[in-house]
């Protein structure tokens, strides 16, 4: 018998909500069940996504297989993390871009005599223009 975790629909039409369910594989969509794990809201603002992380991961454990969207749930809350021992993909790329951040390293500031060399260079720019406009 396999044994897979996914969402089964309830609620009213136009408005979804869905549970997180072990069910056989072979049962249809909002068809007999094994158990309920969770509960999916999408219509709040955030999203309510609740699971039970023990059950989740004694079911996962005996080798249920989460659907696609399942799983994603599963990272959201963070027991697939615990189950497979892998960080979120959030997690990482939260976790480079702060490594990446720590070593750029920071734009010297300009010197005093950087300044000099600057304003110096505009200067002759603004007299060569000025000439410019006289000649013409």
């Amino acid at each position: 018998m396999a044994v897979r975790i996914r969402l089964r629909r309830i609620g009213k039409k136009k408005q979804p909500q869905y549970r997180l369910i072990v069910a056989e594989a072979a049962s249809p969509r909002d068809g007999r069940f094994i158990e309920s794990i969770g509960r999916y809201n999408p219509r709040l603002d955030p999203p309510l996504i609740s699971v039970d992380e023990e059950r989740a991961l004694s079911w996962l454990r005996q080798g249920a297989q989460p659907s696609d969207t399942a799983k994603s749930m599963l990272v959201k809350t963070g027991v697939w993390e615990t189950f497979s021992g892998e960080p979120a993909p959030a997690a990482v790329a939260a976790a480079e871009a702060v490594a990446e951040e720590q070593t750029e390293a920071p734009e010297p500031e300009p010197t005093a005599k950087a300044e000099d060399d600057l304003s110096a260079t505009s200067a002759e720019g603004e007299d060569t223009a000025a000439a410019d406009e006289t000649a013409a």
